[in-house]
């Protein structure tokens, strides 16, 4: 998962949308049931036993989707789809100005991939989900029929303020699934609004969950209000840490263990990767007996980014005049154009690549 630069596809039948009243808002209501009806779908990830969650940013709620045998229908892989844009608005019935594909994730165990959608614009937008399989099939999960758990966060954002400036958008801007818990970064409405949650699965409540915080040295300040945009789950020294990165881009650490409900935790920020950018994803691997992040970005690049010295960089305490500082990478001259990527087996990850004739869907061999 993800934050996800949109990329316009197209419109889906009337008997394929998703609708729904209104979720309550209370994070203490868990609601069980077949079917979820979503308001909206944004980024996805992968749990164990072939659990899907899907957020759910308008409604600031998780689904956790039984995907069941819908998941072993598709020929095992994900086969590469040149202008996937464009077949997506055909087999949608519409053109590719109506769609947005908001995140791309891969099934761990089929390997097919899965593209959250959303149909139409502003109030009238529509979510659904669709999957690519290993013969290139690209098919619309039939969601009616699959269970589901679903779980409200707290004092999300309002979604109409007075001012005309909402954040409910970004509620939910990324997911990841370790050892028994949902970890969900986002904003509240609280004055410390930058969030990170630690919520148990199965779902029974969403806590207040833990207000971040963290030095940015390209701006030379303390900043709360601006949302980890992407993470991953990554052990330093035996101990679990989430890795984070924010908008003109610094890379922060937060140790799980500092992420208790209604606390205020200051992240240690490892890196500045570069002012005007914005991460999409990030993805861990390891080649030639070597740990990498892999990370996309929506003006730099994809990043390559070694993981052995972040339990032991120096942490950025000052104000960094210009450029870059702390844990080093290599931008990847042979990725261009990628706007979303995910880890698709040991060797290959599967990206989302904006070309001068649509969006391709394709693997890459990992850098």
């Amino acid at each position: 998962m993800r934050f996800s630069l949109p990329i316009k596809v197209g419109a889906l039948a009337t008997a394929a949308l998703l609708t729904a009243a209104v979720p309550n808002a209370v994070n203490t209501n868990v609601v069980s049931s077949v079917g979820p009806a979503m308001l909206s779908i944004g980024t996805l990830a992968f749990g164990s036993n072939g659990v899907l969650y899907a957020a759910d940013p308008q409604a600031a709620t998780i689904y956790a989707i039984e995907m069941g045998a819908d998941a072993s229908k598709g020929t095992p892989g994900t086969k590469d789809v040149g202008a996937i844009d464009v077949q997506v608005a055909s087999l949608l019935g519409t053109d590719t100005a109506q769609i947005t594909l908001t995140d791309l994730v891969v099934d761990p165990k089929t390997h097919n991939s899965y593209l959250a959608v959303m149909r139409g614009k502003g109030a009238d937008a529509k979510p659904a989900l669709l999957r690519v399989d290993g013969a290139g099939k690209i098919t619309l999960v039939a969601m009616e029929s699959l269970k589901f758990t679903s779980v409200a966060l707290p004092n999300a954002p309002e979604a109409n303020p007075a001012n005309g400036r909402s954040q409910r958008s970004s509620s939910v801007t990324d997911m990841a699934y370790q050892d028994g818990k949902l970890y969900v970064a986002g904003l509240s409405s609280e004055e410390f609004s930058s969030k990170l949650w630690a919520v148990p699965f199965p779902f029974k409540a969403a806590d207040r969950g833990t207000s971040v915080e963290i030095f940015h040295g390209n701006h030379g300040q303390l900043e709360t209000r601006s949302p980890v945009y992407s993470f991953i789950p990554f052990n330093i020294g035996g101990e679990a840490n989430l890795i984070g990165a924010y908008l003109c881009t610094p890379l922060v650490k937060f140790p799980v263990s500092s992420l208790a409900p209604g606390a205020k935790v200051r992240g240690t920020t490892i890196a500045e990767l570069g002012a005007g950018n914005r991460p999409i994803d990030m993805i861990l691997y390891s080649k030639d007996g070597k740990q990498y992040l892999l990370m996309a970005n929506t003006s730099r690049g994809v990043m390559k980014i070694p993981t052995a010295s972040f339990g032991t960089d120096a942490p950025i305490t000052a104000k960094v005049p210009e450029g870059t500082a702390g844990v080093k990478y290599e931008t990847i001259a042979s990725m261009q154009g990628i706007i979303q990527l995910d880890l698709l087996d040991a060797t290959h990850t599967i990206v989302l690549a904006k070309t001068p004739t649509g969006v391709n869907l394709q693997s890459a061999v990992l850098p």
